[in-house]
């Protein structure tokens, strides 16, 4: 039995309500059912959007029961920690985690099933040596630079850097997951399992007796992470079931070479994502950091919505262009950041309804962040309005302007936060951030338009007749 929008909407809605949902439940049954391109990268951006609210809720009810548990000290600590071990996880892939989802389309389209296979093997293998290096590099800047670093982060830091292998190696099964349009394997495990083991781990630490400190917060991490990216493992290896019998054959500079600049790329997005945080752990103090990041915390119940819909197009984007459809690429575009748009201005306004209860959870000190949800939701708004562009450059070959666009977004993101930050505390941190999104949407759209001849750009949705027939 396959669930029906449409029946459920005659079922459990009003009369006149059902009548007007119709027309929607009936598109959006036609999409699930579809089982061509547009319908599988529909399928796994709904999988993805799904996924991303649960993800939301239990990362949301952690960093609170986190925030309320600890105190704002030593989670603002468990924070700064948390998140640059993110980053330098995702970074270590080197670019691969997300190259793979270019690649492998482009192989299975080919049947060129021995590249498939040794691209496969070879990047999980490389992932790992790259992290555990990083893992070791990160460990020597600590030795060196320990003098310069307040006591408090330390041993945190130390700890953390244990979980770089697996992160990246995390990541890595996800973008092979994504380019099988396997969206549960790709994002259940980071955005569900992980954060639900970290709040288990943690409070077995607190029923042994231990504080409820960031030392034993990160230790609960690690286990999460381990323990998470080997079942991720496992589940992949079990859903495999197309056997390649080629020999597996090895293009390393071809891979390197596209891997690399989407590796700037990446790295930088996700620096220029969480500069403001990094920054205000440079500049103010533990509680300070933790009360802005509630307030991010806060936002990424809008900004979920991105991620999601990048998670599902991202392959779709590479079969569409390797099989030099200019016309159905142009639709999807344009369907893609429709489907970023407007359920991220609808987020938004939630937000902002609810934004200040939603602080309150985590205690009443950190209501005072609610003025910056109104600023930094308007940014991430007007950001969706050109949908997931890095993705569409990024596949279609065009990383190396992808990579300069945010290289100097990062650049200004940075030098914005260093400026305003000594002078408006958290507030210069949103202004920094907001700008930067600005910017960054501006460019995209003009580099996309001017590169592939596509519009980013939101409109009102409403489906062509084309476009119903390919659903």
């Amino acid at each position: 039995m396959r669930f029906s929008a449409a029946t459920t909407a005659e079922r459990f809605l009003p009369e006149r309500l059902a009548a007007r949902a119709y027309p929607f439940a009936q598109r959006l049954d036609a999409m699930l059912a579809s089982a061509n391109g547009n319908g599988q990268a529909g399928r796994m951006s709904l999988i993805a959007f799904s996924l991303r609210i649960i993800n939301a809720v239990i990362a949301f009810a952690s960093q609170v029961l986190l925030a309320r548990y600890m105190g704002g000290f030593e989670y603002g600590i468990f924070v700064l920690v948390w998140v640059t071990v993110i980053i330098l996880g995702n970074i270590s892939c080197l670019g691969f985690h997300t190259s793979v989802i270019r690649f492998i389309p482009e192989y299975r389209a080919k049947n060129m099933f021995g590249e498939l296979r040794g691209m496969v093997n070879a990047s999980r293998i490389f992932v790992l040596f790259s992290s555990s290096a990083f893992m070791a590099a990160g460990w020597f800047g600590l030795w060196l630079f320990e003098a310069q670093i307040e006591r408090y982060y330390i041993l945190p830091f130390y700890l953390g850097l244990v979980c770089l292998p697996m992160i990246a190696l995390g990541d890595q099964l996800q973008g092979i997951a994504r380019a099988n349009a396997w969206p549960l394997l790709a994002l259940a495990p980071t955005y569900v399992l992980r954060p639900v083991l970290l709040l288990l781990f943690l409070f077995g630490i607190h029923l042994a007796g231990y504080e409820p400190d960031a030392e034993n917060a990160v230790l609960a991490a690690i286990l999460a992470t381990w323990l998470t990216t080997i079942a991720q493992a496992i589940g992949m290896r079990v859903q495999r079931t197309e056997k390649i019998t080629e020999p597996q054959r090895f293009r390393m500079s071809d891979w390197v070479a596209v891997s690399l600049p989407i590796f700037l790329v990446e790295s930088i997005f996700f620096l220029q994502t969480n500069a403001d945080v990094l920054m205000v752990g440079r500049y103010m103090q533990p509680t300070d950091v933790a009360i802005y990041y509630a307030a991010v915390k806060t936002l990424a119940l809008v900004h979920f919505v991105y991620f999601a819909v990048k998670a599902g197009v991202a392959q779709r984007y590479a079969t569409l262009i390797h099989a030099g459809d200019h016309a159905a690429l142009a639709r999807f575009v344009r369907q893609s950041v429709n489907w970023t748009f407007w359920p991220s201005l609808a987020m938004g306004l939630v937000v902002l309804a609810l934004g200040k209860p939603i602080l309150m959870l985590f205690g009443s000190e950190f209501t005072t962040a609610y003025p910056l949800l109104l600023l930094l939701v308007a940014a991430v708004v007007a950001r969706a309005c050109v949908g997931p562009a890095e993705s569409l450059l990024t596949m279609s070959g065009q990383q190396n302007a992808c990579a300069g666009i945010y290289a100097f977004m990062l650049a200004l993101n940075v030098t914005l936060n260093m400026l305003l930050i000594p002078h408006f505390g958290l507030w210069g941190a949103a202004i920094a951030t907001s700008i930067a999104m600005l910017c960054e949407a501006l460019l995209l759209a003009v580099t996309v338009y001017r590169k592939l001849g596509l519009a980013m750009r939101a409109s009102w949705p409403r489906a062509s007749t084309k476009e119903l027939e390919e659903w």
